[in-house]
């Protein structure tokens, strides 16, 4: 293992030329590391190595997106019989149906399916369709979810304890973002049922949709509960409002989709990530009756969208076989290598005896600095010695050959191992124990 930071490493060198010519020099604030980022080289399988040679076992995945870990040569496979008979075109092909076959065969409540090219395009088309579909202009969004960079779905993405209330409220993510943007936003506590309800009360006819992650990153992949989601569903329907599931990340948690996992009657769903296997790919998808707003059958749509790229060949070949591969018993290794994983993170706390703990579900995992209990994004927000901990950890994990997301989440892919969990545990250990 390469010792790091080293200024004579190729990252370094080119970290120097990215900054000539890209703003901070990333394209990715996810990717950024201090003080340079670390650059790919080549992925196979679970394993990646950067441009000095470096090997590491890979847990994030490229933030949940490959499933089947990097360049799984029956997806290739695919892609390249797609790339032989051209990369794009002014015409939809047959796999667009295939593919759309495929997931509305899988997940009861997603009847139609409109493809676009990344998870914010597919949250920011479901928004506008339940717009469409009501009549109204504001949603309601969880504390702290990410949802891709929509205006309205970054509102309060980031809040913090100096700015937080009693309740949450509509704090702008991005400088800039029209006062109207947070007018037509509520924010919504995860897992609180009172407040929750009463929140969305308030909004009356103006509530166009609800839009929630049932087991988000910023809420330390803890699912939402039998109680929330019974709310969820009452106060919708009582106020006429559409309830959209994002299922971006959460698609790997089930073959059948999250919503079957806990129960959700979602109206619209979006989905990314895994279904575009390691390509670019997004899509709304939901009832007929939700989804009709996109049709053209009786003129112009009551929410017309397109795209140069929307369902690409490629992409959707890579998809196609990627969910193809991810059968019943795929979902059910996963699942339990999810739980090995959160069985072995546990164990290197107590080991270590450092107090903290580890959360999630099916096939993710993250790690807490702290062992108070997480319910939400307040509780799972870290204080300032925490944070400073959290980056630590993270590096050290780096330079002993192991890639987490940076706030300590995993998430985990078919080819992934429980040896490599194992190693993982034992240098986790290690790690926690000098602090």
């Amino acid at each position: 293992m390469m010792a790091w930071p080293d200024r004579s490493s190729n990252s370094s060198r080119l970290f120097e030329r990215a900054q000539r010519v890209l703003p901070g020099g990333i394209s990715r604030l996810q990717t950024l590391v201090e003080p340079f980022p670390i650059y790919a080289g080549t992925g196979h399988g679970s394993t990646l190595v950067d441009v000095d040679g470096v090997e590491r076992i890979d847990f994030m995945n490229n933030f949940a997106s490959l499933i089947h870990g990097h360049a799984h040569p029956e997806v290739l496979s695919a892609v390249h019989a797609a790339v032989d008979n051209g990369s794009c075109f002014s015409m939809p092909t047959e796999r667009e149906i295939q593919m759309a076959e495929l997931i509305t065969g899988r997940i009861t409540r997603v009847e139609k399916i409109r493809f676009c090219n990344s998870g914010t395009e597919a949250v920011m088309l479901a928004i506008k369709a339940a717009r469409a579909r009501t009549g109204r202009p504001s949603i309601a969004k969880i504390e702290g979810a990410y949802h891709g960079m929509y205006d309205y779905a970054e509102v309060s993405l980031d809040s913090s304890p100096d700015d937080w209330g009693d309740v949450p409220s509509a704090r702008p993510y991005t400088f800039g973002t029209p006062a109207g943007v947070l007018d037509e936003t509520t924010v919504i506590p995860f897992n609180d049922v009172a407040v929750t309800e009463r929140l969305l009360t308030e909004c009356g006819d103006r509530l166009a949709a609800v839009l929630i992650d049932p087991a988000p990153l910023s809420c330390g992949l803890v699912p939402l509960n039998d109680e929330y989601t019974a709310m969820l569903h009452r106060v919708t329907r009582k106020l006429g409002a559409l309830l959209i599931l994002d299922e971006v990340i959460a698609y790997r948690l089930d073959y059948h989709g999250a919503q079957s996992r806990f129960g959700i009657q979602a109206d619209l769903t979006t989905f990314a990530k895994i279904i575009g296997g390691g390509f670019p790919v997004g899509a709304v998808g939901g009832t007929e009756d939700a989804m009709s707003v996109f049709s053209h059958a009786q003129g112009k749509p009551l929410n017309a969208s397109s795209g140069t790229f929307t369902a690409n060949p490629v992409s959707v070949a890579a998809g196609l076989r990627t969910l193809e591969l991810l059968d019943h018993k795929a979902y059910q290794d996963l699942e339990e290598l999810g739980a090995y994983a959160r069985q072995v993170c546990g164990d290197a706390f107590a080991r270590s005896g450092f107090k903290g703990q580890v959360t999630g579900i099916g096939s993710m995992f993250h790690l807490h600095l702290h062992d108070r209990p997480v319910s939400d994004y307040r509780t799972f927000f870290p204080k300032e010695d925490e944070a400073a901990a959290i980056k630590r950890i993270h590096l050290k994990l780096l330079t002993t050959g192991f890639i987490l997301a940076p706030k300590l989440a995993g998430f985990l892919s078919t080819v992934n191992t429980r040896q490599q969990l194992d190693l993982f545990g034992e240098s986790l250990e290690r790690i926690l124990a000098e602090e």
